[in-house]
């Protein structure tokens, strides 16, 4: 117990997995925390004769499937290893931290989720500035940017880090910023200092300034991610010679998104249970890095012409060259996770199984670059000559390990036959013992003749031979008698002594050589790092763009033309998620829309609820993100000219936790819009004003439509969906805007959604339709009806309402009110209940006037 105190103070805040013999141990507060966590038993034991000590534990071979359980949960987990053999020692076991776990740093498959990266971000507050970094140490990405708490939030959505980093004394200021949703530790101040931050970053790179990465005026992004450094540190994850750079996050390439519009569009997660996101409708790929590629390009949409086309060019090839894009698909689905292997031969957690696969991946490569070099598409052509497929890296593996190999090291058959000499002689001697022996025993039996002549093993002096007293006059001079028994006696040979030396050591000798052989592999394999990890990245790059071209031609997608001019022209578009979604057999009616800085800047769209305006406001901004990551969209023809921001305001949710009500939430997410936006941007507005009363919505709406048609420099693109039929009147004093509705069609007092977007305003909402279709009771329908007459015919005789305390003297009370009914049975029925005497009718008094009242009503 003192030896396990001592290891918890280094980590106090960590859960401490303490190596007993074949166990894993946790004492005190820990064994009550992971025994909820995983489910195990919690139990005492005496510590000492005043006190007890709680310990919960699970066998060394089940750390694979515990570790990720506790680390899920949002844990840190200290990993304590016996680091000799208790064999060798008569004293208390040497024991130590071999590794620190934390949901920001692993390298555990079980933990790590193939699809998404698992960042670790550190942030560095500086004034009115943040610095901030991301790390991969399952990929080996590393990534920093700086900018304003803005911005900062906006990576922090995209990236969505497992653990946030930032100095011990500005908690509160992580909070106020962004919230509490992020897993976080606190480090010492004086790792977030620019001269620790640079020798770290300096030391790993091994390299006198930071210029070759192009970040060495990003201060405080330096800072940043010289602290993820020293956390590794921390955390005992030494070798890390797999993260070969550090990358600038470049802000003016990609379209802002915030985290409203990733959240609201359904990005890359939905709202809803059950629902689907974009990301969900468009995901092809078959690599994990391609996965993973892709949740970046959707939440970094491109803002400049060139990379666009260069994308959609690569798409458009595999569309017209179908059997190139099957040839290069049936190669990718052997490479598996190439980025994630390579990275465990820098931290030496390469198993033989995935050695394996890395074989086979890079073999898949070279037909892959075959295909693309003798390709005409430029960007192919590029990614053909970039891609090494390291073939004598490749040859040796093949070589070296065997193609059955286990995945773990101790349990042998590794390494190939004929690899080394003395591997294959130890395998003949281990697993061929009993032929060799008996081939000594048959060759001594002839050369001496003695038929009865046999070899046997005891554990006194090893192997010998037996020889009965009738032969042993005929037992050579160099063999040594070792014992005599009765009728026999027993004799070593220097030949079986040097055999059983070797036999007994073989199993030992074989895996430690086998280790060694193993070992020597890894060593050779990290030079190919950098190499292999280049490779991953353009094959993840190859299977997006493989992805865009099979959703394109499963989901009839076109070619958007992409250019730098000002409008967005849309013919028929259709919503890349509902229409998926549809019942087999049911079209998406599709729309088209025209948005430009000149004559139709502003679209006014009314219409009655369940009509399809929020939809129509999510396609148009899902195409313009498609078309700006590379891909085909749906519609009959899109014309983009580049947005560089992408804002929504679309539905209501209440932030409780903060204490936000809906509308709060809504005017805060609209300011953010107005401070923001630039004569590039297109803007998203649903129902905004619903949250508060309709004069206020409806005044609140207006001066936000005409600030963004008269604002002097930003003439941003901007579809607004409204309720409030008083904004229709804006039409006729700005020439920019222009009013559309969704149009429906009424028969027989029912109402059709054409979901068609036509010219004009809409007068009618249909919400008392909406509530009779959501199953409201009849006669609460009916009553909003009578309300809504009330209400409309008194505002158009008088301009004003009619007062509340009037049709309230109206109602019916809650129920329907049968009494009221000119109806002669109903009325007699209302009499005979009238008259009952209910406080002296016994039960069969009850059932016989029921019985009566039946009558009435049957007339039988």
């Amino acid at each position: 117990m003192k030896q396990y105190i001592e290891m918890k103070t280094k980590h106090p805040d960590a859960i401490l997995l303490f190596r007993v013999g074949d166990f894993y141990e946790t004492f005190s507060e820990d064994a009550i925390t992971t025994s909820e966590i995983l489910g195990i038993t919690l139990t005492r034991r005496a510590n000492g004769a005043a006190q007890f000590v709680e310990l919960a534990g699970f066998p060394h071979h089940a750390l694979d499937t515990y570790l990720p359980k506790l680390v899920r949960a949002g844990k840190r987990v200290a990993i304590c290893e016996q680091l000799e053999d208790p064999k060798m020692t008569k004293k208390l076991v040497k024991r130590g931290i071999i590794e620190l776990v934390t949901p920001g740093v692993s390298i555990n498959d079980n933990i790590l989720n193939h699809k998404e990266n698992n960042f670790l971000a550190g942030i560095h507050f500086n004034k009115n500035i943040c610095g901030i970094a991301f790390l991969d140490i399952s990929t080996g990405e590393f990534l920093t940017a700086e900018g304003n708490y803005d911005y900062i939030d906006k990576l922090l959505n995209n990236f969505a880090p497992k653990e946030v980093l930032f100095e011990k004394s500005k908690k509160a200021l992580f909070e106020e910023h962004f919230g509490t949703r992020f897993f976080t530790f606190e480090l010492d101040d004086w790792i977030f200092t620019e001269d620790a931050a640079t020798d770290r970053l300096l030391k790993h790179f091994e390299t006198k300034n930071l210029k070759g990465f192009g970040v060495q005026n990003l201060k405080n992004g330096i800072i940043a991610s010289g602290s993820l450094l020293y956390y590794l540190d921390i955390t005992q994850h030494k070798q890390i010679s797999h993260i070969t750079s550090l990358a600038r996050i470049e802000e003016e390439r990609y379209v802002r998104l915030d985290k409203f519009t990733v959240r609201s569009l359904e990005l890359l997660n939905t709202m809803n249970e059950g629902g689907k996101s974009l990301l969900d409708v468009i995901d092809r790929t078959t690599s994990p890095m391609g996965a993973r590629l892709l949740k970046r390009w959707i939440v970094f949409p491109l803002k400049d012409v060139q990379p666009i086309n260069e994308r959609l060019n690569v798409v458009e090839y595999f569309f017209k060259e179908p059997d190139i894009k099957d040839d290069i698909e049936q190669q990718l689905m052997l490479i598996g996770d190439v980025e994630r292997i390579i990275s465990k031969v820098a931290v030496g957690r390469i198993t033989p199984r995935e050695m394996i696969q890395l074989r086979v991946a890079l073999s898949a490569m070279e037909p892959i670059q075959h295909i693309c070099s003798s390709s005409e598409e430029p960007v192919l052509k590029r990614i053909g000559e970039q891609l090494n497929p390291c073939s004598s890296i490749r040859d040796r593996i093949a070589r070296e390990i065997s193609p059955d190999a286990p995945s773990l090291i101790n349990r042998g058959g590794i390494i190939a036959r004929g690899v080394n000499a003395e591997l294959d002689e130890l395998r003949e001697l281990a697993y061929s013992g009993k032929d060799y022996l008996i081939h000594i025993q048959q060759r001594e039996s002839e050369r001496t003749g003695i038929p009865s002549l046999k070899i046997s093993f005891n554990n006194v002096f090893g192997y010998y031979i037996e020889v009965r007293n009738t032969h042993k006059d005929k037992v050579p001079p160099e063999w040594i008698r070792k014992q005599t028994l009765v009728n026999a006696e027993r004799y070593i040979t220097q030949e079986l002594k040097e055999y059983e030396e070797k036999i007994l050591g073989a199993e030992e000798k074989i895996l430690s050589l086998e280790s060694k052989l193993f070992n020597d592999l890894v060593l050779a394999l990290n030079d190919y790092i950098p190499a292999i990890q280049h490779n991953a990245n353009l094959i993840a790059r190859l299977d997006c763009l493989l992805s865009f071209a099979i959703t394109a031609k499963e989901n009839h997608y076109i070619r958007p033309n992409i250019n730098d001019g000002d409008e967005i022209d849309i013919k028929e578009g259709r919503h890349p998620v509902i229409e998926k979604q549809l019942p087999p057999g049911e079209e998406y009616i599709s729309n088209s829309i025209t948005l430009n800085n000149d004559n139709q800047q502003i679209i006014m769209i009314t219409g009655p609820n369940m009509a399809g305006k929020s939809a129509l406001l999510r396609q148009t901004a899902l195409i313009v993100i498609l078309a700006q990551i590379g891909s085909f969209v749906p519609a009959e023809s899109a014309k983009i000219g580049l947005v560089d921001k992408v804002f929504t305001r679309v539905g209501a949710s209440d932030n409780i936790s903060l204490g936000e009500s809906t509308f709060m939430v809504e005017m805060n997410e609209a300011a953010d819009i107005l401070n923001n936006i630039s004569n590039r941007s297109l803007v998203l507005f649903d129902e905004l004003g619903r949250g508060t009363s309709t004069y206020d919505g409806i005044s609140i709406a207006w001066a936000i439509v005409e600030h963004i048609h008269e604002h002097p420099k930003a003439r941003a693109k901007t579809l607004f969906a409204t309720h409030y039929h008083e904004l229709n009147e804006m039409e006729r004093t700005y020439k920019r805007i222009a009013n559309f509705n969704v149009s429906v069609k009424e028969v027989d007092n029912k109402v059709i959604f054409l979901r068609k977007l036509v010219k004009g305003g809409s007068e009618h909402s249909f919400g008392i339709h909406v509530a009779k279709m959501a199953g409201m009771p009849q006669s609460i329908v009916r009553r909003a009806d009578q309300i809504l007459k009330q209400l409309e015919s008194e505002n158009r005789n008088n301009g004003i309402s009619k007062p509340t305390h009037e049709i309230a003297t109206q109602r019916e009370g809650i129920q329907l009110s049968f009494f009221q009914l000119d109806d002669p049975v109903l009325s007699q029925i209302r009499d005979e209940i009238i008259n009952l005497d209910i406080n002296n009718l016994t039960p069969v008094e009850a059932l016989n006037k029921l019985n009566e009242i039946r009558k009435i009503i049957t007339g039988k």
